[in-house]
């Protein structure tokens, strides 16, 4: 099994494990996600689409809110505590949420059922945001480029897992029951976070210098001014990150390279939410109750990440070792300017499934890890504090503008012709965006190995 995975995913048999154990950690936080998901996509449409438009724009405020909470937390605390006080927050949160739908059923769609969408859309950028930021802490760049990849499968298994397991369950104990299930999900992840933690070192080879918005060196293992490979004497003793609370906002308008992301991450999420709402309207179309719902998003999700599955386990890895992270970053811009013209010509649900599962698969399977590369190259506190900042607020900031374009286009009655309209030539600008970065990341990586030879 070993010697199978040091060959097909290249890895070397040190990275083994710490490979295995990211994975299940991912897996944890992926079901937990994904078993939930298809139950905030039900309790949201229990008031229309419009009221999502706008549960939106409150998702948006709440992840302004949180973020120098998260800070706070990051700059006070070691590695696997905040880590472990965020998962466990939000594990706690879907027992409370849980109580809430079982004791208060007549209220689900009036009150809780708005809450509870906002707080799962906060709670799955964090999530995914916390894990990957770990992962970068903790992988040098090269080693990212070949194993982000592998870790990445794990996740798409739990998120394989996830809406099969909420299919199986919603017919037989009710949507509300999904939640408890996930809260356990959590608990598990914090565990594997622990475990992988003891083994794999906090990375501190922040390059300094290369960034305005760089701290100056303080410490006497630095040389010339840069820190090269810096090695904890005791992997379970790992430093605090230190910092200010909005340090993720000052660092990220201070640099080129991490506006140039959270450009890159604000297109993501506006081509993804003009899905999204896409697929709320025909799915709505088709059934009118919770359950039927749920159901019909864990079966839409069960083959998005199906075909996600396969692009991580046998491209990914092979795609940026090869062909560079551009290269990685401009495939998902071309994929949605290819299907929305796709959809924009056909207009089937059939068709929307075909590019939704074509946009998941290539940004979780290609796209998500090439993504994650770029921020190995930035010192260790934009890994938490500015990573923090882009994948939440930002995300949620390109939420927020393609729910109000998509509902924009669809009151001047413009559809999905008016919809491919608006996407491609953002495609065009994104896809450029993307070459830029790769060259930026392999740049600042040629500087950062030329430091420490």
């Amino acid at each position: 099994m070993i010697l199978l995975l040091q060959t097909f995913l290249q890895m070397k048999r040190k990275e083994v494990w710490p490979v295995m154990l990211a994975g299940l950690f991912f897996f944890c936080v992926l079901a937990a996600l994904m078993v939930v998901r298809p139950a905030r996509e039900a309790l949201g449409l229990q008031r229309g689409i419009e009221t999502v438009r706008w549960l939106f724009l409150g998702t948006l405020l709440l992840t302004l809110l949180v973020n120098p909470l998260f800070g706070v937390l990051v700059s006070r605390f070691r590695r696997r505590v905040f880590v472990s006080i965020t998962y466990l927050f939000f594990a706690a949160g879907l027992l409370v949420f849980y109580a809430l739908l079982v004791f208060t059923p007549t209220a689900v769609g009036q009150t809780s059922g708005m809450v509870f969408y906002v707080w799962f859309s906060v709670f799955n950028l964090f999530a995914t945001m916390l894990f990957w930021a770990f992962m970068v802490d903790s992988f040098t760049p090269d080693q990212s480029e070949r194993l982000f990849g592998a870790v990445a499968v794990g996740g798409t298994l739990g998120a394989l897992f996830g809406p099969w397991l909420a299919g199986a369950l919603v017919p037989h104990v009710g949507t509300a029951a999904l939640l408890p299930v996930a809260s356990g999900f959590l608990v598990a992840a914090v565990v594997a976070a622990h475990v992988l933690g003891a083994l794999v070192k906090p990375r501190a080879d922040r390059v300094f210098g290369t960034d305005p918005s760089s701290p100056q060196p303080t410490d006497p293992h630095m040389q010339g001014g840069r820190v090269i490979n810096e090695v904890y004497p005791d992997p379970l003793e790992e430093r605090l990150i230190g910092g200010k609370a909005w340090d993720g906002f000052k660092t990220t308008v201070q640099s080129p390279y991490l506006l140039g992301i959270a450009g890159y991450v604000l297109l993501v999420a506006i081509m993804a939410t003009l899905l999204y709402f896409t697929r709320l309207q025909m799915v709505s179309a088709l059934v009118d109750d919770t359950d039927g719902r749920t159901v019909i998003f864990a079966r839409i999700d069960f083959i998005t990440q199906a075909t996600t599955l396969v692009l991580q386990a046998l491209i990914t890895g092979h795609i940026m070792r090869r062909l560079g992270v551009a290269v990685a970053l401009v495939l998902l811009p071309v994929t949605v300017a290819l299907g929305f013209v796709g959809l924009a010509v056909t207009g089937t649900l059939t068709a929307l499934i075909v590019l939704e599962a074509a946009f998941r698969a290539v940004q979780r399977g290609i796209m998500r890890p090439a993504r994650e590369t770029l921020f190995t190259v930035v010192p260790r506190a934009q890994r938490y504090k500015s990573k923090a900042f882009i994948d939440t607020f930002v995300y949620r900031g390109g939420d927020a503008v393609g729910a109000q374009t998509e509902g924009l286009l669809g009151r001047l009655g413009m559809g999905l012709a008016g919809l491919a309209a608006f996407a491609l030539p953002l495609a065009v600008l994104w896809a450029m965006l993307g070459v830029w970065l790769g060259w930026m990341q392999r740049k600042r990586k040629g500087e950062s190995h030329d430091d420490a030879t």
